[in-house]
């Protein structure tokens, strides 16, 4: 007899691993923090468990992944619109920051990003902001898996003097939290243009005698990378590899501008690409070639990037858009099939983040992190391929359980660590002082 602490019963089991499997008359046992296994229905005879939780016409599967977001921006959502990304950075995002960016900010705008991530479907998720400690505090009191890539630029910000300031503070939060289970501390250089040679060199050094991932923007317009040209001679991909920056834990964000020299610089150097396909369309900053960049080996992920950009945190749209991007702009429909798509969702970011080990698929040992979707809706019905109708059919309203380290987030589209009503006033009071703001400037 196999004794677990919850076992889930649900219409469809998606483990991602193998790509495209579907299992139907299956389910998944939980004992604390790990997957205890997967049994067929025929073997549930041999499993007592202490909880059994039944969801006919539900699929369950591994938790999304949102490998890039600045979480707090949450509160900027329909701040700045219609704008190229260069003007949205400089005449719209970094004034306000510059004057409201606090701890408090950070609080309120965390927790209003957590609350719509966990609702649809996230369990873990990469943050480059100002003040991280305070990200640190909100994700472990929602119980949230985060990434955390502390922000580092030339210039002084609301959580730092300067690049020196930036590194200090960010290496003493990743001692701070060295062996947490739902955290990890990362560099998060902002990108070459907003940090210097030497400073991205130092940073290169440090990843590699500490062995951390370094999350970086990088080729996110046409105009990044002819500025690069025309001061350097060489392209930002390129720079980065001379200064050894790029390798088996670069995660490069964005990507939309790439030529053929450098798609065989990332595939020789092990690095990997972050795809935020909504927001690079919504600021107009150009296309991600996530085909030819998976037919030469490189680990494809998605991101959402900030809800101040997109405007949302949901990763469901986000595969949604990555493929009909890519249809469309290959001219072939059969580009990115679902099954790739929601590899890239899940175990693609878990590869990015250095932990496929333990995140991104439902297999026996790895880390409880997964969720729930209803696909009985009418919007899902008639019902062929699961994995196909949860991307181009279904929606974050349709999640409607998530599970981090066995730990239950939200249960029948109920959060149970997170106050929405609390998080919502508090975002409504933000949008008052961030109105007067505009007023006022």
């Amino acid at each position: 007899m196999k004794t677990v602490d919850k076992l889930i019963i649900p219409g469809w089991l998606i483990p991602v691993v193998p790509e495209g499997r579907v299992l139907e008359n299956h389910a998944l046992g939980m004992s604390a923090d790990r997957i205890a296994g997967i049994w067929p229905a025929a073997e549930l005879g041999e499993v007592v468990a202490g909880e059994i939780i039944e969801l006919p016409g539900h699929a369950l599967l591994p938790g999304l992944i949102n490998c890039h977001g600045h979480a707090a921006m949450s509160l900027l959502r329909g701040y700045a619109e219609d704008q190229p990304l260069k003007a949205w950075l400089e005449q719209s995002i970094w004034p306000l920051e510059s004057a409201l960016v606090s701890e408090d900010f950070v609080r309120d705008g965390v927790n209003l990003a957590m609350v719509e991530m966990i609702r649809a479907g996230v369990t873990c998720y990469s943050d480059m902001y100002h003040f991280p400690n305070i990200t640190a505090e909100c994700c472990l009191q929602a119980g949230l898996r985060c990434q955390l890539t502390f922000p580092i630029f030339d210039f002084p910000g609301a959580w730092g003097s300067g690049a020196q300031d930036y590194i200090n503070k960010g290496l003493a939060l990743r001692d701070d939290y060295k062996h947490s289970e739902l955290l990890r501390v990362v560099f998060g250089p902002h990108a070459p243009y907003t940090v210097a040679r030497p400073v991205l060199e130092k940073i290169a050094t440090l990843a590699s005698e500490l062995d951390i991932p370094v999350h970086i923007h990088l080729h996110e317009t046409a105009q990044e990378v002819a500025d690069e040209v025309a001061a350097t001679g060489s392209r930002p991909l390129h720079t980065l590899f001379k200064l050894g920056l790029l390798g088996p834990r670069t995660q490069c964000v964005h990507m939309t501008e790439l030529n053929g020299e450098d798609i065989a610089l990332l595939a020789n150097s092990g690095a990997h690409v972050v795809h935020c396909p909504n927001s690079n369309m919504k600021l107009a900053s150009g296309i991600c070639p996530v085909v030819e960049l998976q037919s030469a080996g490189i680990n494809v992920a998605l991101g959402t990037d900030s809800a101040a950009s997109n405007n949302n945190l949901n990763m469901l749209g986000e595969m949604r858009g990555a493929g009909m991007l890519a249809k469309l702009s290959g001219r072939d429909a059969a580009a990115l099939p679902a099954d790739r798509l929601l590899s890239m969702a899940t175990i693609n970011g878990a590869r990015a983040m250095g932990r496929e080990a333990d995140l991104g698929s439902l297999e026996t040992g790895k880390l409880a992190d997964l969720i729930a979707l209803d696909l009985t809706t009418p919007e899902c019905r008639p019902l062929y391929q699961p994995i196909s109708q949860l991307i181009y059919a279904g929606n974050a309203s349709q999640v409607t359980h998530s599970w981090v380290a066995g730990k239950t987030l939200m249960s029948q589209r109920q959060l149970q660590t997170l106050n929405v009503e609390q998080v919502s006033a508090h975002a409504d009071a933000w949008q008052a002082r961030i109105s007067q703001f505009r007023a006022d400037a």
